[in-house]
C-alpha cells in the first residue's frame, strides 16, 4: 500500500481497539526490543509539552534526538521524528508494508502499528536519546516494553475512568506501570492519594524518586513568560500559558537528574525552552485562541489564564467540542465563568454529538456544524475574543482552518 492507502486503513473505525494480549504476542512472534536510551513520558496532562521542551534542550545540546508522540495534528508522520525531522511518507510506508501481513494476523490496533513502526524507525536511526511519549496510562500502554533511562509522571486526572480506574490511586498505578527497577522516576506535583501510590511503587521497585522543585518569579513578558527554577534565573518560554511553566519546569529537572550520562549546559535549557512555542496552548492568532484542554485539571488551568486574558477587557466566546469520555458537567461550569459557550461537534469517532449534550441544551447554544459557529461568532463578534477547547483534536482542526484562511 502507499501512504495515503496506509494513512486510511490507521484512521479506519473498523480496526481492532487495542489489546495488550495481541501486542505481545506479535512482539514475541517477530523477536522485538527497544534498546535505545530514552525518557518515558505518562501523565494526564503535559506529556506533549514535557516531551517538546526535552526534545529541544538536548537538540540545542548537541544531541541527536528520536521522538514519538501522540496524537498527530495533520499527518501520522509527525508523530516519529529524528532531530525535529518527521519520517517520511516512504519510510512509513516501507515499514508498513513490511509487516502488514504480521499486523493484521494479530489484530493490532492503530496505535499499536503507529508505535512497531516508531521504534523499529527510530532504531534504524540510532539517535544518542529517545523520548517517548505513552498514548493512554501506562502500564499496558503500547509504548511500554522497554527500560528508560528516566520515567516521568507529569499529572494524575479523573479522565479515562472506564480503562484507568476511578481514583487518583487507581489511575496513579496504571500511569506507574512505566516507573522500572532502579531507574529513577520524576513526577509533578500530584495529588496526594495519587502520590502516595506512586511512592509507594518506587520504593518496591528500589526506583528513585523525585518530585519537580517550586518555581519562582513567574512574570509575563511581551515574548513569553520569564521564571526562575533551581540556579537558573530569567529563564523565558516562548508562550502565553501559564501552566507551561510547570512543564518546562518538569523538562529543566530530567535534565538535572539525567546530567551525568546526558551533561547539557545552561545555554542549552535556556534555547531550548525559547524554540518554537507548542501548538494549541493558548496559542493566539488575531482574536483567535487555541487550546487542547481536554479534562478537568486542563480546563482548570486554562481558566487561571482566561482570568489575566479577562483584564485586556474584551468578552470571550467559547467554542467547545469535547469526547464522549469527558467530564463536561464540571468542564463547562469552570469555561462559563470567563466565557459565553456554543457547543459543537466534528468528524471524530469520539466527538460528542447533540444528543451527548442533552442535559446542558437549554443553557448552552448548540451547532452541528462547527464551521458555521465559527463563522457566526466571527461575524457578530468581530472585536471579541473567540476560545476554541474542549478538544486537543478538535482545536488542532479549528486551528488549521482558520490559518489555512478557508
Amino acid at each position: 500500500m502507499d501512504f495515503k492507502k496506509i494513512n486510511e486503513y490507521l484512521l479506519s473505525k473498523e480496526l481492532p481497539r487495542y489489546e495488550r494480549s495481541n501486542w505481545d504476542e506479535f512482539l514475541d512472534k517477530v523477536g522485538f526490543s527497544f534498546t535505545l536510551p530514552a525518557i518515558h513520558i505518562a501523565g494526564s496532562n503535559g506529556k506533549g509539552a514535557t516531551l517538546h521542551y526535552l526534545k529541544n534542550i538536548y537538540r540545542k545540546a548537541g544531541y541527536h534526538v528520536g521522538t514519538y508522540h501522540s496524537p498527530f495534528f495533520f499527518s501520522q508522520t509527525e508523530m516519529i521524528q529524528y532531530d525535529g525531522e518527521s519520517i517520511s511518507e516512504e519510510d512509513f510506508a516501507r515499514i508498513f508494508n513490511a509487516n502488514e501481513s504480521l499486523f493484521k494476523k494479530y489484530d493490532l490496533s492503530a496505535f499499536e502499528i503507529e508505535t512497531y513502526i516508531a521504534f523499529s524507525y527510530l532504531l534504524e536511526k540510532k539517535p544518542d536519546l529517545c523520548i517517548i511519549e505513552c498514548g493512554m496510562g501506562g502500564e499496558v500502554d503500547a509504548t511500554n516494553i522497554f527500560d528508560p533511562v528516566l520515567s516521568i509522571i507529569t499529572s494524575v486526572s479523573l479522565e479515562h475512568t472506564a480503562s484507568l480506574g476511578r481514583t487518583y490511586s487507581e489511575i496513579a498505578r496504571s500511569k506507574a506501570g512505566i516507573i522500572k527497577d532502579d531507574v529513577p522516576v520524576l513526577t509533578g506535583e500530584l495529588e496526594e492519594t495519587a502520590a502516595t501510590t506512586i511512592r509507594t511503587i518506587a520504593s518496591s521497585r528500589n526506583a528513585p524518586l523525585n518530585i519537580v522543585s517550586k518555581f519562582h518569579f513567574v512574570e509575563d513578558k511581551t515574548d513569553g513568560i520569564s521564571f526562575a527554577y533551581r540556579q537558573y534565573l530569567n529563564l523565558l518560554i516562548n508562550s502565553k500559558a501559564h501552566y507551561q511553566v510547570k512543564n518546562a519546569s518538569l523538562a529543566i529537572e530530567a535534565t538535572y537528574i539525567l546530567m551525568p550520562s546526558f551533561p547539557v549546559k545552561e545555554e542549552a535549557i535556556r534555547e531550548g525552552l525559547l524554540a518554537e512555542e507548542p501548538i494549541v496552548h493558548l496559542e493566539r492568532h488575531d482574536n483567535f485562541i487555541f487550546d487542547g484542554a481536554h479534562n478537568i485539571e486542563a480546563i482548570e488551568a486554562l481558566t487561571l489564564d482566561l482570568q489575566r486574558i479577562e483584564q485586556e477587557g474584551k468578552p470571550i466566546h467559547c467554542l467547545f467540542a469535547s469526547f464522549k469520555d469527558k467530564n463536561i458537567n464540571v468542564e463547562l461550569p469552570l469555561l462559563g465563568t470567563y466565557s459565553e459557550i456554543t457547543l459543537t461537534t466534528f468528524n471524530h469517532v469520539r466527538a460528542r454529538e447533540e444528543m451527548d449534550y442533552f442535559l446542558y441544551l437549554d443553557e448552552y447554544h448548540f451547532e452541528e456544524d462547527w464551521k458555521k459557529a465559527l463563522e457566526d461568532l466571527k461575524e457578530k463578534y468581530p472585536n471579541d475574543l473567540i476560545l476554541v477547547t474542549g478538544s486537543l483534536a478538535f482545536a488542532t482542526l479549528v486551528r488549521r482552518y482558520v490559518l489555512e484562511g478557508k
